[in-house]
């Protein structure tokens, strides 16, 4: 899959999913527990919606695999199209936002 996280997007884990933030366009994004499990596999670089939707489905086995599909394509289109997301070939440079979360959001030790 060549859609990888903007190297300036911040993910912040949160009881009901978590919450991205695009440091330089200020874009706020909300997922809820599936779009949170789903940006983590976009982090741990996942290969393919297939396998999205596989690992999505063994967690949620209740949910239908068309049905896990769609929102999963639903979601990589969101994200893309807010910029939280980009080809992996479009020469933004890309890190690990999980990291990036918990250095931007410690408090200071001043």
């Amino acid at each position: 899959m060549s859609l990888k996280p903007h190297a300036s997007v911040i993910f912040q884990p949160v009881s009901e999913g978590a919450v991205l933030l695009h440091s330089e366009t200020e874009i706020y994004f909300g997922l809820n527990q599936v779009g949170a499990a789903i940006w983590e596999l976009i982090v741990d670089e996942c290969e393919s919606v297939d396998l999205m939707v596989e690992a999505i489905h063994k967690a949620y086995p209740d949910a239908e695999p068309d049905m896990i599909r769609a929102d999963v394509q639903e979601l990589l289109a969101e994200l893309e199209a807010q910029g939280l997301l980009v080809r992996g070939g479009s020469g933004h440079e890309t890190g690990h936002p999980s990291q990036k979360a918990s250095q931007a959001l410690e408090p200071s030790k001043s």
